[in-house]
């Protein structure tokens, strides 16, 4: 049996993401770059209002983010988990820093993967090593 690593959902909302192709590769790669193997890893697209809730039930924050990811790996260096992504969020960001949305999806799944990976943001240090490594992974996305 053949079983996707790689799977897209939508919660919430009505919208498909084109090129999943695009972002099934960007990710492949970017997980054989950092030495890791791919388990099963889902990736969910859901409103503002949902992923609010979810990082208020679960992570006991009560504000907006763009992403959320849940690491089920139980083994080390073999990605398995789960990314939720606010497309809200994502589209008011690529507005904000004139990206194309894809632009930011992929980072956005780049955050989540690094954040599943064991690389934390909660220093203004961790968001900056953060940030170098998402901009130094987001061309495997652009050019796969």
């Amino acid at each position: 049996m053949n079983e996707k690593k790689i799977q897209f959902f939508t919660e919430d909302i009505n919208d498909q993401i084109r090129e999943r192709r695009y972002l099934r590769r960007g990710i492949e790669q970017l997980v054989r770059k950092k030495k890791f193997q791919l388990g099963s890893l889902n990736i969910i697209f859901c409103s503002d209002r949902f992923l609010r809730k979810f990082n208020k039930t679960y992570l006991h924050h009560d504000y907006y983010t763009d992403v959320i990811a849940f690491d089920f790996s139980g083994e080390e260096r073999i990605l398995t988990g789960e990314i939720y992504i606010s497309l809200e969020r994502v589209r008011a960001n690529a507005k904000e820093y004139k990206v194309t949305l894809q632009n930011e999806i992929a980072r956005v799944i780049i955050h989540g993967i690094l954040h599943l990976m064991g690389m934390e943001d909660v220093t203004e240090k961790l968001k900056q090593k953060m940030r170098e490594e998402e901009d130094k992974y987001i061309q495997l996305f652009i050019n796969s």
